[in-house]
């Protein structure tokens, strides 16, 4: 081991600044997570991914650092507990310590801190694919048990030089099995236990908003920088070429992943393309700082199309995978691990063994597929019975009754307080207005005169608010005659002509949101009301006319109009 004396300032700032980057891709992933889930889950999406920073960086200092870098007991398994609490850290991390060079320059809590960080974001993963379906303390558990007893031990078998994977020869640059496959396996076994959304797969809640996905995703690509940039544990031309392939794999996988979208639906989607770049980030991360950038290019246009590809494989399996965690990152870190033994490069790290491609022949690739498939079935099998475990015990899986408003039941408060009419585009101006009568906008001028007459009739509509501008609908009601207008939000009966798409799930939504429009007005002026009404919802406004009384009150018996 080195001396402490041996610290090289520029690349442990490195490394802190890399672990910030990947502790900022948490709540990233609480947004990406939340803007994907139905607007009732969206608190509680965020809780699910933030308790993982409360519980698994305790559970690290304690015992998770020691098993997973502790000197090893003997078996290649674990590490012994000679490090519990961070006790004994008066040395660098040894040479060779899941790093590229031997010469480690860095402060030992640097690298606790840089690895603690993975170890928070990993089982974090897994929310995605059972959203709605958790509670709370279940899963609380479950983190603190599954990062000690299954991500641990994973980190020592490849990321330690005594684990017998790496004694193997296996490599992961950041963690294409260590985090993305062994996540992706506790994917499959937690489904077995929590089960299905009720329903599914026949129904399906569109996402929350689409704008919150599309920030949280722009942050995760932007942490992934530190994710794969701070693996060598130095600040030199392999870290700027792990950040550079980095990029460039998340741009090639939103190309592939938007070209397949478009062939196939018809569309190319802002979420598909967020989806796209963060398949390519997964699969290139254990390849990072072993391949070069043309590499890095071929690896994540496969991840595009094979990940897409890969999002029909939840109907396959009949696993209610809610959020594509099993297409995007289980299939993506697998897929990357795996195309390393073909595109691994020693000329781009001489600490690399040469892929298939680059005159290695098959020996790496052989690895690789031994310590995919061993942490695949290490991760499945252990947090099927931690899952099953739990569910026993104080409970895992949500009453059915709260899977659709786990926000109310679990937070007892709404994460939106939004309507529809209020949103809407209304008269504006690029200077105030000066007096109540100056620079008024047309619309806000006064209509026409109606026709006299008393309001006696109430006349109701469907428009879409996709055609109304607040102030055109209102000085066009009261041009044809009507005396008051209120404008409230409605669903109607769809039709089955609102398709949407999300990641190759085609809704077709029973109701949309139209605006219900009401006019009190003159019998004379109820014809010209329709056809205003018409005019904003495309012909298809419907309605009825009530006639009002003297009273204020509206007898029965109203006189419909298709």
């Amino acid at each position: 081991m080195l001396a402490q004396q041996a610290i090289n300032s520029g690349d442990n700032a490195w490394l802190l600044v890399c672990a910030g980057l990947v502790m900022f891709m948490v709540p990233g992933l609480a947004i990406f997570y939340a803007g994907l889930a139905r607007t009732g889950n969206t608190l509680v999406m965020m809780q699910q991914n933030f308790i993982s920073l409360g519980v698994v960086s305790v559970a690290w200092i304690l015992l998770g650092y020691t098993i997973a870098f502790g000197d090893d007991a003997g078996s290649g398994l674990l590490g012994n507990l000679e490090l519990f609490g961070l006790r004994g850290l008066e040395v660098p991390p040894a040479p060779a310590l899941h790093v590229v060079d031997d010469a480690v320059t860095v402060a030992t809590l640097s690298f606790v801190a840089f690895q603690m960080m993975f170890a928070v974001i990993t089982p974090a993963l897994v929310t995605g694919a059972t959203a709605g379906r958790l509670k709370f303390a279940g899963w609380a558990v479950f983190l603190l048990i599954w990062s000690l007893i299954v991500y641990s031990p994973v980190v020592h078998w490849i990321w330690h030089p005594g684990g017998w994977l790496a004694k193997l020869g296996a490599q992961d640059w950041a963690g294409g099995i260590v985090v993305h496959t062994s996540a992706g396996a506790a994917v499959l076994g937690i489904l077995l236990v929590v089960g299905r959304r009720r329903d599914w797969p026949r129904t399906a809640a569109l996402p929350s908003s689409v704008p919150l996905a599309v920030l949280g995703g722009g942050i995760l690509w932007f942490g992934w920088f530190g994710f794969n940039g701070g693996d060598g544990l130095q600040a030199n031309g392999i870290a700027a070429q792990a950040v550079l392939n980095t990029h460039i794999a998340a741009a090639a996988g939103m190309l592939g992943w938007l070209l397949l979208e478009r062939l196939r639906d018809g569309h190319a989607t802002v979420i598909g393309g967020v989806s796209g770049a963060v398949a390519g980030l997964a699969t290139v991360t254990p390849c990072a700082g072993y391949v070069s950038t043309l590499a890095a290019l071929a690896i994540g246009v496969i991840a595009g199309l094979l990940c897409h590809t890969a999002l029909r494989l939840k109907y396959l399996l009949r696993m209610d995978d809610a959020l594509d965690v099993l297409a995007v990152h289980f299939v993506g870190g697998m897929t990357g691990s795996l195309l390393l033994g073909f595109f691994a490069d020693a000329d781009v790290n001489p600490r690399s063994a040469d892929g298939l491609f680059n005159g290695g022949g098959a020996g790496l690739l052989g690895r690789q597929v031994i310590a995919v498939a061993s942490v695949a079935v290490f991760s499945f099998l252990l947090t099927w019975v931690i899952s099953a475990a739990i569910q026993a015990t104080i409970g895992l899986r949500a009453p059915e009754q709260d899977q659709g408003r786990q926000d109310k039941a679990q937070q007892g408060l709404d994460a939106y307080h939004l309507d529809a009419v209020s949103g809407l585009p209304g008269p504006g101006s690029p200077h105030p207005r000066t007096s109540p009568a100056a620079g008024r906008h047309a619309a806000d001028r006064a209509p026409a005169a109606p026709a006299p007459g008393i309001p006696d009739r109430l006349v109701t509509g469907m428009v879409d608010p996709d055609l109304v501008e607040t102030g055109e609908l209102r000085a066009a009601l009261l041009g044809a005659g009507a005396a008051s207008v209120v404008l409230t939000e409605a669903f109607v009966a769809t039709g089955g002509t609102a398709r949407q798409h999300v990641r190759g799930y085609h809704h077709e939504p029973d109701l949309v949101t139209r605006l219900r429009v009401e006019v009190l007005a003159p019998d004379t002026a109820v014809a010209s009301i329709f056809d205003v009404l018409d005019r904003f919802s495309q012909g298809r406004a419907g309605g009825f006319v009530l006639q009002v009384r003297a009273d204020g009150q509206t007898p029965a018996g109203p006189a419909a109009r298709g």
